[in-house]
């Protein structure tokens, strides 16, 4: 399926599907949809982050958490977050759901992020293999050294990614 024929759930404010639309155009438009994020933290509590790649037509080259993306129909959102864990960064590990909240924000290219975000944590310590169309580049880092990067240079990290641990931290350690 094209990335720009890719539909999202639309959800209330209580994440009851409304139907469905577009990716691009959703983002265009700022409508709430459903969408997952996975953190993955490996035994000495670095999260392994990843760096957007070029391709992606929005907050490309930032960092951000380990994989994040939108169900699909039909598909629950911890079978999304397991499908985007593998495609992403080519490994899968068990996940448990932490929390989900909502924001908005604009992003680059005009375009707005409106989510339902359901948020899944998980350990992994081994070596990811992840999909150069994906990912531009990865690694493990302490939170307290990620949080002191996004103080220094916000704009190097996707929006997402400072709201949650801005206002979530507490609620991703294992």
């Amino acid at each position: 399926m094209q990335q720009d024929q890719e539909q999202v759930i639309l959800v209330d404010s209580k994440d009851q599907p409304l139907g469905f639309m577009e990716k691009l155009q959703a983002h265009k438009v700022g409508n709430l949809h459903r969408a997952i994020s996975v953190f993955i933290f490996n035994n000495q509590g670095h999260l392994m982050i990843q760096q957007r790649s070029l391709e992606k037509y929005h907050s490309s080259l930032l960092w951000a958490n380990t994989a994040c993306s939108h169900p699909y129909k039909e598909e629950s959102t911890e079978v999304a977050a397991h499908r985007r864990l593998k495609e992403e960064m080519g490994f899968d590990c068990v996940l448990r759901k932490e929390f989900y909240f909502t924001y908005k924000a604009k992003l680059d290219n005009s375009l707005t992020e409106h989510e339902f975000d359901h948020v899944f944590v998980g350990n992994y310590n081994d070596v990811p293999l992840p999909n150069n169309q994906e990912i531009a580049s990865w690694k493990w880092i302490p939170l307290d050294e990620l949080r002191e990067a996004i103080r220094e240079f916000p704009e190097k990290y996707a929006v997402w990614l400072k709201i949650i641990l801005e206002q979530h931290l507490n609620e991703l350690i294992l």
